[in-house]
């Protein structure tokens, strides 16, 4: 199995530079593929930061790629749960938060607007402090 960098993603998802683009989808067509929580985050920012993207198709995007049989990730359970929360408004990196937290008694914030989203999709107890 291999493991993959952001950038790989990005060139995968974008297309942007067509000999990365080719050397990105010939992996992931004869490879097995592990993409890392931290991988997941980063493209997503990528995405939205430096090329527009709009959240709707990088989630798209995301499930398209993540449902392949070669992908593995290191939680598909919190990334599905944080692009579904992500589609209802809660900031990405905010959602994978909140979905890595879903075991534990509480997450704690300063950030009023995350808490106040956060509590309206899942009974995990946000704090702010």
């Amino acid at each position: 199995m291999k493991s993959v960098d952001t950038n790989i993603l990005v060139r995968l998802l974008t297309g942007d530079d067509p000999a990365q683009y080719r050397k990105a989808r010939k992996l992931f067509e004869s490879s097995n593929i592990f993409i890392s929580d931290t991988v997941v985050l980063e493209t997503e920012w990528v995405l939205r930061y430096a090329y527009s993207i709009h959240s709707k198709q990088i989630c798209t995007a995301f499930r398209k790629l993540f449902g392949l049989s070669n992908v593995r990730l290191t939680n598909a359970m919190t990334v599905s749960q944080a692009i579904t929360w992500h589609e209802s408004g809660l900031d990405f990196a905010d959602a994978m938060h909140l979905a890595a937290s879903l075991d534990h008694d509480q997450i704690c914030t300063f950030d009023i607007m995350f808490a106040k989203k956060a509590r309206s999709l899942c009974d995990c107890k946000v704090t702010l402090i």
